[in-house]
């Protein structure tokens, strides 16, 4: 994809979210991959629903900026810490709901999603007669090293859900380009939103 293209498809991805309630004032990042060494990321501290193709930069996979004049979020190294990862990671998104906040924490490692219809926007999982358990890890301002928790974290993993949340900052979901990447987000999002409100629900 052209920087060109990536920057639309990311400020069209902001206002998506931002619609829905995702990315309240500056929150969230998004990136989509341009090759094997770059991606084109959301600069920092921009309201994502106002985004315009200027407020989007390219970085390398170790997150240093093409043009210096830019500056993306320190976060930036967790979609380099994916797309290094998952070469069939086309298009990432992170996002601050409050389903995802607080579910986040009050949750173990992991948060566990079953008989859900929208399931099947997960690959592997082409029924809702199935389960999927996403990794919560802690938040952490050092986010190299949240990266090398992660890494350690795929590592043991059999199977890699293509979604995690961080505990009380929000979730980070990736797919092979955009429109799949707001189809996972918006899935994701919409149960956990069932799971909060199940759990407001009288015993």
């Amino acid at each position: 994809m052209t920087p060109a293209a990536a920057a639309e498809a990311i400020v069209a991805a902001g206002r998506r979210l931002d619609s829905l309630g995702f990315v309240p004032a500056t929150a969230g990042n998004f990136s989509v991959r341009l090759d094997a060494r770059r991606l084109a990321v959301t600069v920092s501290g921009r309201h994502k629903g106002f985004l315009t193709v200027d407020d989007v930069m390219v970085v390398d996979l170790d997150g240093v900026a093409e043009d210096p004049r830019k500056k993306s979020s320190a976060e930036t190294l967790l979609h380099c810490g994916i797309y290094r990862r998952f070469p069939q990671a086309g298009a990432v998104l992170h996002g601050h709901s409050i389903a995802n906040t607080v579910l986040s924490r009050a949750a173990g490692n992991g948060l566990t999603l079953a008989g859900y219809e929208l399931l099947k926007a997960f690959p592997g999982l082409p029924t809702h007669e199935a389960e999927v358990t996403l990794p919560v890890i802690p938040n952490d301002q050092d986010i190299p090293r949240m990266q090398r928790g992660l890494d350690a974290l795929w590592d043991g993993m059999a199977s890699i859900p293509p979604g995690y949340l961080i505990r009380g900052h929000g979730s980070y979901v990736w797919a092979p380009d955009m429109p799949s990447a707001l189809m996972r987000m918006e899935a994701l999002e919409f149960m956990l939103a069932c799971e909060l409100e199940e759990r407001r629900q009288p015993r």
